[in-house]
């Protein structure tokens, strides 16, 4: 009896898996289908870029120099290079093809290195790619432009004369002033251990906290005063300062000067990897902490900390029954998955369309008019349009007067009687 029954329940089995299988594609799991990728990512590891006056270890310590791409830098790059490939693998070609993949850095040796070993994770050569087979490596060009000419990259852009006036705008506010209130003190003791005597966030962090925090990873001694504390204090005032540059104080129009441009170009290429045409599957930005946190606060979905080495913000674009989604994660750690990125008004796997209307107020339509935009011009523009409806009044009363009466020294003396 039971042998009999074993058809009929093998039967019954494979049908309730068709079915099940059946449901899920009508969901849209199996469906789901990813069309295109961005990463923007910062360089890995590197020796200080400066460092304050009384820091006893010099460039001269550092093999290669100030602001240069350490070995550790080497590999954490190639160990993100290795996890992209793994991530898609089914989605891009075993060996580089030109026209799936485009890699930009910006012009600095650190970040042009950084892409270099990345690639080499990412497209270690197979079959006909291998030219050497003693070098499981090969050649694939990373674009850059000049830092003069990087509008896109090289956050944040300095020659801006509206950012600049929303900066010194910001470090007046209360907001600003409120956050910086508890390390007031700890600020006026730096310059007795550091030789630098300033007030300025962005100096600390560069100049002070920056070169403090690679002599430890790389296992200098540092000073007796460079306690866990001052540390800790240092941090936060250096993420202080990324939050200023970017946030705090009109925080969109800011990213409109900033981050915007970038979002902006994301979309673009998001837009044309829609199109039957396309053929790029994956556009590679190889930047600074600067960049990440610029773009996320754009976005509006930094974490408030600086962004590690090596760490990535990723961009996918899904075709779903038709439509398509964007997704964001961030990759801050190698012990974790990224980390699932939602942008504020939309949900996980945002609707492109939707993601579209939510990025716009961030988008700059004319970036150059509006970084010479400034307060100081606005009033002027104000006086002068003020200013020419006046005269223009004036003019206009005038031109009827001679019209209606003609120039008084032609006027008929008996013309009103």
């Amino acid at each position: 009896m039971r042998a009999a029954l074993l058809p009929v329940a093998r039967a019954a089995s494979l049908g309730l898996s068709f079915w099940l299988l059946l449901s899920w594609v009508d969901r849209g799991v199996v469906a789901k289908e990813l069309k295109f990728v961005t990463l923007v990512f910062r360089h890995g590891d590197r020796s200080p870029i400066e460092t304050f006056p009384n820091d006893p270890i010099k460039e001269s310590s550092w093999p290669q120099g100030f602001g240069q791409l350490t070995q550790l830098g080497m590999e954490q790059h190639y160990e993100l290079g290795q996890y992209i490939r793994k991530r898609y693998r089914k989605f891009l070609n075993e060996s580089y093809k030109p026209e799936q993949v485009y890699i930009q850095s910006t012009d600095i040796d650190r970040t042009l290195m950084s892409a270099m070993v990345n690639l080499a994770g990412l497209f270690p050569p197979e079959g006909v790619s291998i030219w050497n087979p003693s070098l499981p490596w090969q050649p694939i060009p990373v674009h850059t432009v000049s830092l003069s000419e990087d509008r896109l990259l090289y956050l944040p852009f300095q020659d801006c004369p509206r950012f600049k006036e929303l900066k010194e705008e910001t470090l007046k506010s209360t907001e600003f002033q409120k956050r910086l209130h508890p390390y007031k003190n700890f600020i006026e003791t730096l310059p007795t251990f550091t030789g630098y005597h300033t007030e300025d966030l962005f100096g600390m962090w560069t100049k002070v906290y920056d070169p403090l925090f690679c002599e430890s990873i790389h296992n200098f001694t540092l000073p007796s005063w460079a306690t866990e504390d001052t540390m800790f204090k240092l941090k936060k005032l250096s993420e202080l300062s990324i939050l200023s540059i970017y946030g705090i104080h009109k925080q969109k129009e800011k990213s409109r000067l900033q981050g915007g441009v970038l979002v902006s170009e994301i979309l673009t290429n998001m837009n044309s990897a829609t199109q039957p045409s396309n053929h790029r599957k994956l556009v590679m930005y190889s930047a600074h902490d600067t960049t990440v946190s610029g773009l996320q606060m754009a976005l509006d979905v930094y974490n408030g900390i600086l962004p590690p080495y090596a760490s990535c913000h990723i961009m996918e674009l899904y075709l779903e029954k038709g439509e398509y989604f964007v997704e964001m994660y961030y990759r801050n750690e190698t012990q974790h998955e990224p980390y699932p990125l939602t942008l504020p008004g939309c949900i996980p796997s945002c609707p492109l369309t939707e993601f579209t209307k939510l990025v716009a107020p961030v988008i700059p339509q004319d970036w150059s008019t509006e970084c010479m935009t400034t307060s100081k011009d606005q009033v002027l523009r104000v006086v002068l349009a003020v200013a020419f409806c006046l005269v223009s009044g004036v003019l206009v009363v005038l031109l009827f007067t001679l019209l209606r009466y003609g120039p008084c020294w032609h006027r008929d003396p008996y013309r009103n009687i």
